[in-house]
């Protein structure tokens, strides 16, 4: 893998950092060397995150970052904005970064390749500008219905918020299930699961509407013919009923997922970006997901933001007893007890083909 470096200047910290957050946690398509970001110089990006040690430092300037990593490669912008817009202090880092010799990856929905001065100056220094949603921008696939010939077992998480760690979540769920025996894939919604390298992948919010539902179809046909996994993982952008971001609905209809996870943030009273918004309670979104998709969510997992360890653990056990929903804390429980809980249930439903899950019982 090329080493990048991933900008975040003032950032990282925010709901507007989830790029950069992805790619710390997992990355299999470029190797992460640092985040620039002059309001957390020396720290380790892992740590300041969710307290796990990474070794990804965090450097103050663009030339700082270089000294150490003179072998980088890339400069990944790590930011998703309201609206897709550059930040305008990052003009200036990225102009630093092209004279530098580092080509551009980014996931925003304003295309820097589309800066005359930027692509002349790519040009010039024989670097390249990836704008990740351009490559999706004209994909026109119908949705024809044979999504039906899917055979593996398809899980979504959903979340009742934007920005709310669906991917994350989702990528955890994918590497249970792989070390439950089963053959499990992954596929990316959104740009930051095509920066991360992820074999399957499109980035929704860069298609026609009226073709969205036939790319995902695709997708999801194109990896059971490719690869015939048991399970297939993925994670919708935006949430039911946010007002700005709304999103799922093109999963439940178009990838008609066997189970849904929902990811809720108990530490959150109102839609990201937007606080005049409240959250509608939980149970709208586990009442809203059993009338679409004809069932209830089969788990609830908990972003732990503006909650301690003892807040989060105990909102999950709240929930589980007032649901009768599992409900687990990732980031401290893990998934796996949710893994085994949907092998068991596909395994009932004749669902999962494959060697049988080891130990598939509730943990």
């Amino acid at each position: 893998m090329e080493k990048a470096l991933v900008l975040t200047e003032g950032r990282y910290l925010t709901t507007d950092g989830k790029t950069a957050h992805g790619l710390v946690r997992y990355s299999g398509k470029y190797r992460i060397a640092g985040l620039i970001d002059s309001t957390l110089t020396g720290e380790d990006a892992g740590e300041v995150l969710d307290g796990v040690k990474r070794g990804i430092p965090i450097y103050g300037t663009l030339e700082e970052a270089l000294r150490e990593n003179p072998d980088a490669k890339w400069l990944i912008i790590g930011v998703a904005t309201p609206g897709g817009v550059l930040p305008p202090s990052y003009k200036k880092i990225i102009t630093k970064a092209i004279k530098a010799g580092l080509g551009v990856v980014n996931g925003l929905h304003r295309f820097l390749s589309g800066d005359p001065y930027l692509k002349r100056l790519a040009r010039q220094n024989r670097v390249e500008i990836i704008d990740v949603r351009k490559r999706f921008y004209n994909l026109k696939i119908p949705f024809t219905g044979k999504i039906e010939d899917v055979k593996a077992t398809r899980v979504a998480v959903l979340g009742t918020d934007a920005a709310i760690g669906k991917r994350t979540t989702a990528i955890m769920l994918y590497e249970a299930f792989k070390a439950l025996g089963l053959k499990s894939e992954f596929i990316a919604m959104g740009q930051t699961g095509w920066m991360q390298g992820f074999k399957y992948a499109i980035v929704m919010d860069s298609i026609i509407n009226d073709f969205v539902p036939g790319a995902i179809e695709d997708v999801f046909y194109r990896a059971w013919i490719e690869e015939r996994p048991d399970v297939i993982v993925t994670h919708g952008e935006g949430s039911l009923l946010h007002p700005a971001f709304p999103g799922g609905f093109e999963l439940i209809g178009a990838a008609r997922p066997d189970f849904i996870v929902l990811q809720h943030a108990p530490g959150r009273e109102v839609f990201d970006d937007f606080p005049q918004y409240r959250i509608p309670p939980l149970e709208s979104y586990i009442r809203m997901i059993e009338l679409l998709s004809g069932k209830p969510p089969v788990a609830i997992t908990i972003n732990t933001q503006n909650l301690t360890r003892k807040e989060a653990l105990e909102w999950a056990r709240r929930i589980e007893n007032e649901t009768g929903i599992l409900t687990r804390v990732p980031f401290y429980q893990g998934v796996d007890g949710i893994a085994r809980l949907i092998a068991a249930r596909a395994k009932e439903l004749g669902e999962v083909r494959g060697s049988e899950p080891a130990g598939a019982e509730v943990l």
